[in-house]
Formats: structure tokens, C-alpha cells, sequence
């Protein structure tokens, strides 16, 4: 680093001038040089080489490369060049802004791409308030990391005109990244809107702005219209899939399974205390899971041997002999991890479940009756069963037993959580601050499967032939109290539920805290708790007139002793 740091300080050293150089005075007459034309330096006496500075030198160049074109598009690009310099004449940031503020038009018909990215960087290390630097540091990035991608591909053997096939490598996207969605997502569209957006607010970068980024639109050798395409391919693939969607075949002899004979269980990847990890166990187990497959991220040896105890419950050690033996490095994403675990699982419980769950640890399923019987009355041909969540309102002390439902679920217009949730009901999807996706059983024995967090995927594509039968839902300990939301909350920004998702283009949750952290801190916070997650008998009120409430008494440690003898 040292080294590319004093090469690129070598080349910002300030021009030297010999006796009569000067760069062009403020007070320039910009109208007059408009009409006036770049002659070849190479025929004029006083410019040609011997050079006598290397002020001289660069006005030789510029005018060789750009003779024929006006004198503004000349002291546009000595001003560029000046201005990249660590020391340049006083005046020269002022002249390039009243340059660009008085003769905008005029450039812009008569630069070139590259002089438009010159100046865009120029006023992103020169502006003269936060719009024009901001505006140009962000088009600067985003043109510099077009060069390098764009760079890099033509290693592929494409041209950049010519977009990649519908067919991807299955790979995790550096720094813990979601996959951008081919058609469904809005990245490109918000990369640009907000550009275009933000360059509006100064007058004098927006023409320069608005420019580049129509000129970057309408490219047609772009990563964007390449994206264009593609969506256009894949939306024409989806179209032309038969209307029944994309069915995931169950086999034969799995299609009739009576409550006598049929076996459930449970998967799932756990990073938490032996007590919690022992209550998710022994309410399940007592609900009637014929197996519970737990899978230790953190490997922990008395954990494992208290659990072991129940025959039911079959405990892996994600240790490192795990990783090595499975032939694959341990996903940085603990979301990856439990998808892993969660197919391998699938893939071999075939001949003891008849269906595998995938939840989480602080997430209970909660049944209106046995849940052999729910499961057994599943249409034959159902591959997936959603289990949609409840989230739990949370109390000072003890253990929530009262759980909401989001407006989908309730099947009212999303315009009332305004009345529920007066300050954030608009901002949060169906009043959540957890997922209202739910999660699922999956059918085992069906090939060519892979169970995710909330969906199970055949052939690549999620499987359509779903079920989501009545009575059954998933109670979500999202958060207990204030203290758990306040601990957790680091870890959910960064890693979590919070993270930001740059694929949705309204306010999500990393926004909103974000915004409310910087504007109202710690109090911010708490109204946002005491609105949506405090357990208060005016938000039940509200619940419960919406048909948005569920109560569910839980008896965590009497389950935990019944079923394992003692608490750990």
C-alpha cells in the first residue's frame, strides 16, 4: 500500500511554470472563448517542444488532443488538471465552478464521455457544498467500479453487449451479500433514482449529473441494459412455465398418510444457551415431534449430552471435523449455515419423517389441534406447508402469551395499521419487526429439493404446490422484553433481521433505525418498542377488534423438567 500510495502522490505534484505561464485569469471573458477554436499546438512556435515547464508540457498535450474543439473545452481540461494537483493557483476552483455554472450547456454538447467523468470527479473533490461532492464522489465510484467489472468481463469472452445465460454458479456473494433478484429486483432502479435525486438539489452539477447517468441509461453496453435483458429473458421463462407453477413431484407412496402412521420432526441450526435450547426441545417434543435434529453452531459438548438424553433428540456438532467431513468451508452467513443443515437433513430422513420443519430457536409452533392431524389432512400433492408467524408482544417479566398477527394474515386492508400502529404502522410490513414470511414443513422424498428459511426449493425455483392449513402458526419470541430487543440489536443491523436490504425500494427496517437513531437516539428507540412491541391492553385492543391477536400459555420449564427430569 505504501508504494501505491507515493506513485499516486508523485503524480499529484503542482505544475511548474516558466517566466509568462500563468493558468487562465478568474475574470476570463468565458463568452469570448466559446466562439474561439483549439488550434495545432504543433505549428505554434511558443508551444512546441522544447518544453520549458511541465505547465507547458500539459498545455501541449491538451491542445494536441483536443485541437479543433473550443477554447472552453480546452480550460475545462486545464482546470481538471490543475485541479487534481495537491497545490494549484487560488483561483482555479472558483473559475472551474463559474465555468461549469455559465457555460454548462456549452460543454455538455461538446465533451466527450471521459471529460464528462473528469469533471463529474472534479466536482466531487472540489464542490462547494455537500450536493456537488457528494454527487460527484458517488458517480465516481460508481464509474470506477464500472471500468473494473466491465474490465474483468471481457476475461469471460463476452463483448459487454452480449448478456450472460439464465444459468448461475451456486456461490455466497462476498461480505455476507443477498443475490440480487433478476426479476424482482429494484437495486439498478434505486441506484440511479437516488443518484439523479440527489444531483437535483444544485444547479449547477445537476445538467453535468443528469447527463452522465441518461447517457449511462441508454448505453447499450452496460451492466444495467444487460440486467434489462436478462429480466426480460427470465420474465419470459416464468411466463411460459405451465400454469400450475413450478410442482415439486411427491412420490406415490407418500400421497395418502394417515394420523396412525404419520412421523414429523424438526431441524434446526442453534446458537444459543442450553435452558433456551432445552425449552424449543421439550415443546416439541411434547407437541408430538417424532424427531428433533439440532444442530449446534457453536459447538458445545454439555449441551449436547443433556439433549442426548431423549432418543428423539439427535444433536450435530457444526464443530470443525463437521465442515472438513461435509467437503465444504463454513459459511461467514449463519443463514447460509442453516440452510445447509437444514437440506442435508432433509436428504436423509426420508425413511423416518414423512415432513421436516426448519424454525429457529425462539420460534414455537402453536396448533388449534394435534399436529399429526393437521398434517395428515394436507391435500396429497402438497410438497411445502406454510406455517405463518405470530409475533409476540413483549412484557417486563415472565414469558408473552399474547401474539400478533400481520394484516395479510388477518386479511384486512394495509391502510389500518396506521390505526394500529399510528407513527410506524406504514413503515413496518404488517406491523412485524421480525420476518412475515413464515417457515415451513417440507415433504421429504421428494428429489432435487433444498430447504431454505422460508422456502423449499425444487429444481432451483421455489416449490408452488404449498399449503397453508388452518390453526397452525409459528409464535416468534422475536423479542421479550426491552432489554432483548436493546441486546440484540447490534447483531440485527449488521447480520440479521435488520440488515439492510438494498433489493426493496420502500422504508425497511435498517432504514428506520437507522433514521431513528440519528435523529431521536435512545428515545427514538423506545417509542418505536412501546408502539409495536409492548404487550400494552391498548395495542391488544386494537389486535383483537382486527381479528390480529392470538393467546397461547406457554409452560417452558414445566416441559423442559417433564421431558428431560430437570432444568440444565
Amino acid at each position: 500500500m505504501s508504494a501505491l500510495l507515493a506513485q499516486y502522490e508523485g503524480r499529484r505534484d503542482a505544475f511548474s511554470y516558466a517566466d509568462g505561464e500563468a493558468l487562465t485569469p478568474p475574470d476570463t471573458d468565458l463568452s469570448a472563448l466559446a466562439g474561439q477554436i483549439v488550434g495545432d499546438p504543433s505549428l505554434d512556435p511558443d508551444l512546441s517542444p522544447p518544453f520549458r515547464s511541465s505547465y507547458h508540457r500539459k498545455t501541449y498535450q491538451l491542445r494536441q488532443e483536443l485541437t479543433g474543439a473550443s477554447e472552453l473545452v480546452f480550460l475545462n481540461a486545464m482546470l481538471i488538471a490543475h485541479l487534481r494537483k495537491r497545490d494549484f493557483p487560488e483561483h482555479a476552483p472558483a473559475l472551474f465552478q463559474r465555468l461549469w455554472a455559465e457555460q454548462g450547456t456549452h460543454l455538455l454538447e461538446r465533451l466527450n464521455q471521459r471529460w464528462l467523468v473528469s469533471a463529474i470527479t472534479t466536482f466531487g473533490d472540489h464542490g462547494t457544498n455537500t450536493v456537488q461532492r457528494a454527487t460527484g464522489l458517488s458517480l465516481t465510484a460508481l464509474f470506477g467500479m464500472m471500468k473494473l467489472y466491465e474490465s474483468e468481463r471481457l476475461y469471460s469472452g463476452k463483448p459487454p453487449d452480449k448478456p450472460h445465460t439464465l444459468t448461475k454458479a451456486r456461490a455466497d456473494l462476498p461480505m455476507e451479500m443477498d443475490a440480487y433478484s433478476i426479476t424482482n429486483g429494484g437495486l439498478d432502479v434505486n441506484l440511479i433514482a437516488r443518484l439523479w435525486q440527489e444531483a437535483e438539489q444544485d444547479r449547477v452539477i445537476a445538467p453535468l449529473a443528469h447527463h452522465l447517468l441518461d447517457l449511462l441509461i441508454h448505453d447499450d453496453k452496460t451492466l444495467f441494459r444487460r440486467l434489462m435483458i436478462m429480466r426480460g429473458r427470465k420474465t419470459r421463462q416464468i411466463k411460459a412455465k405451465p400454469a400450475n407453477g413450478n410442482i415439486a413431484p411427491v412420490p406415490v407412496d407418500r400421497l395418502e398418510l394417515s394420523p396412525g402412521t404419520l412421523r414429523w420432526g424438526l431441524v434446526s441450526t442453534i446458537k444459543a444457551p442450553l435452558p433456551q435450547i432445552a425449552r424449543f426441545a421439550a415443546h416439541h417434543l411434547e407437541l408430538g415431534a417424532h424427531a428433533l435434529h439440532i444442530y449446534l453452531d457453536d459447538p458445545d459438548a454439555q449441551a449436547a449430552s443433556f439433549l442426548s438424553r431423549h432418543p428423539r433428540v439427535h444433536v450435530t456438532q457444526c464443530d470443525d471435523a463437521y465442515w472438513q467431513a461435509s467437503g465444504k468451508e463454513r459459511m461467514q452467513a449463519h443463514q447460509k449455515r442453516q440452510a445447509y443443515n437444514a437440506t442435508r437433513c432433509l436428504g436423509s430422513v426420508a425413511d423416518q419423517l414423512d415432513w421436516l420443519g426448519h424454525i429457529d430457536v425462539d420460534e414455537f409452533l402453536i396448533n388449534s389441534g394435534t399436529l399429526v392431524h393437521t398434517l395428515s389432512t394436507v391435500p396429497p400433492a402438497t410438497a411445502a406447508v406454510r406455517i405463518p408467524p405470530a409475533e409476540a408482544l413483549a412484557v417486563e417479566s415472565g414469558t408473552p402469551c399474547h401474539f400478533k398477527l400481520s394484516h395479510a394474515q388477518a386479511q384486512i386492508p394495509k391502510a389500518q395499521l396506521q390505526d394500529i400502529y399510528p407513527t410506524f404502522g406504514l413503515h413496518l410490513y404488517g406491523g412485524f419487526l421480525s420476518h412475515t414470511s413464515g417457515k415451513l414443513f417440507a415433504r421429504t422424498g421428494i428429489p432435487d429439493t433444498r430447504l431454505g428459511i422460508h422456502a423449499l426449493k425444487y429444481r432451483g425455483e421455489d416449490a408452488t404446490n404449498r399449503f397453508k392449513p388452518p390453526g397452525l402458526f409459528l409464535a416468534h419470541f422475536h423479542t421479550e422484553t426491552w432489554e432483548d430487543f436493546r441486546s440484540h440489536l447490534a447483531f440485527r443491523r449488521e447480520k440479521g433481521s435488520y440488515r439492510a436490504r438494498s433489493e426493496r425500494p420502500e422504508l425497511g427496517q435498517a432504514e428506520l433505525f437507522n433514521f431513528l437513531m440519528e435523529e431521536d437516539g435512545e428515545e427514538g428507540l423506545r417509542a418505536l418498542f412501546d408502539e409495536v412491541c409492548a404487550d400494552t391492553p391498548e395495542l391488544r385492543e386494537r389486535l383483537s377488534a382486527r381479528d390480529m391477536l392470538i393467546t397461547h400459555a406457554f409452560d417452558f420449564d414445566g416441559a423442559v423438567q417433564r421431558v428431560f427430569g430437570a432444568c440444565p
